[in-house]
Order: C-alpha cells, then structure tokens, then sequence
C-alpha cells in the first residue's frame, strides 16, 4: 500500500493560485516554460535592480509558487533575481508530479536561466527547500552553479520511510528515491546547509549528515523552531550566513535582470 501511495504522500500540489509577485511590491514577469517531454511550467521571474546574483529556488513539496513568494522575500531584500517554476501537477503547470518529473522541470528552470535569458551559470545559486533540496541534487547532475544551498532537507526519501516506519526492510519499500546524499558526495561545487534541531519534519540528522558528505567549500547554518519557521524565526541572522557565503564563492559577473 505504501508503495501504491507514495506520490499522494509525498506530493501535495494544489491548483488555486492565492497570492501574486504584485502583492508583495515585486515587479515580475510570468513565465511559461516547457520540459524536454512536452509538460508546460509555469513560474515568476522576479528581477532586482543591478542584481548581485540569480536564484533558482525549488519549493517544497506543498502548494505552489503563489504560496512560496513570501519565502523568497530575503533573497530579493538581498538584491538577488529570482525564479520561482512549479513542479508539474502544481498550481498552472501541467501534468502530475513524479521524482523524474520534477528532474525534467528543473533542468526547463535552469536552461530558462542559461540559454533563454543568458545568464552565467557561476552566477546562479541553486536553494531548494525540503522536497526541493532533492530536486535541486538531482539537477546538479549536470548543472555547475555557482554556489547551491540546502534548507531543511532528507537525505533520501527511503530514510524518510525508515524513520517514520522504524521496521526492518522499511526503505525498500520507497520506490522514489530522491538520493540527495549520494548525490552530494559527488558534488563539487560551495554548499550551505541549513537545518534546525527542531525540525519535527525531517530530522536534524539528515541536515548533519549531508553537511558532512559534503566536499568544501561548505559552511553549515544551525536554526531554530520547526521545519515550516524556522527560516521565519531565524530570518536575519540566516539572511547574514547566506548573504556572506555567497559573495564568498560566487564569481559570476553581475547577472542582468533584464
């Protein structure tokens, strides 16, 4: 049962858009991409004046773009562009959501970015945000971006399944993976992680342990309160950490909002 329900218990998609840029004082503009197998995205492109860096930001695994703005308010304050795309299945994208699926989004998200609107790839940080840091690992496949940030992230769903059913066998019951560990061994590119120890979602351990698998450069940020406020509760002094761990690796040009 648990491998037929999977996806329904780790997606949670919804379609209604509540909230735009425009609420939030952001000029932005709508963009509809298209993934290498024909499923049609839909994201925000958010530019800052004189942009110091660009953000592809990977949500997590609830909701959509429109419910996410608000988490990526300090990444503008700092005076960084940002893309928000939607996973297939969610909000105006098409589609229903599955691990591959969202690998295919990603690489739309970033060649969006890289070919369609120019932009060097070492000036782009990747953050991705519970589900998100999983989708993020597996774009770094082939992606080289300048920096790339983890918040709150599981090291692979069959973990997940084996803490939250701590029985013998329980990961083989996970036919989605997201490995993002495995991943991060290989990765070569300046990564933060960012987790707190109050996390009641994805246990601080798993933040702990990608840190740790992780080559340097790397810096790890400690927060506080739970798995959905704790970027909240932490807000300034995370803005901080990323803001000087970013201007500490990346060495892309200024990227053009235009």
């Amino acid at each position: 049962m648990l491998r037929s329900f999977q996806h329904r218990l780790l997606y949670f998609p919804a379609r209604d858009i509540v909230a735009g840029p425009a609420d939030f004082g952001f000029d932005y503009e709508t963009v509809h991409l298209r993934s290498d197998d024909g499923v049609a995205l839909h994201g925000w492109w958010l530019p800052a004046p004189q942009a110091r860096a660009t953000v592809l930001f990977f949500h997590g695994n609830a909701g959509n773009v429109s419910y996410w703005i608000e988490a990526t308010l300090g990444y503008r304050e700092l005076g960084w562009n940002v893309l928000l795309v939607d996973y297939r299945g969610y909000g105006l994208s098409e589609g229903s959501p599955s691990e591959e699926g969202t690998y295919r989004d990603a690489r739309a998200a970033w060649n969006h970015l890289v070919v369609e609107r120019s932009i060097e790839a070492s000036s782009i940080v990747i953050i991705g945000r519970s589900l998100g840091g999983g989708v993020a690992m597996g774009l770094m496949e082939t992606a080289r971006p300048g920096a790339l940030v983890l918040e709150a992230t599981f090291t692979s769903v069959p973990d997940m399944v084996a803490h939250l059913l701590p029985i013998p066998g329980a990961r083989l019951l996970s036919s989605v993976q997201y490995p993002s560990l495995q991943r991060l061994r290989r990765c070569q590119t300046p990564v933060l992680v960012a987790h707190s120890p109050d996390d009641e979602v994805v246990p601080y351990s798993h933040g702990r342990a990608l840190f740790e698998s992780a080559r340097e450069p790397k810096r790890f940020v400690e927060l506080r309160a739970g798995h959905n406020e704790a970027f909240y509760v932490c807000r300034d002094a995370y803005l901080r950490a990323l803001e000087s761990f970013v201007a500490d690796h990346l060495t892309g040009p200024v990227a053009d909002p235009a």
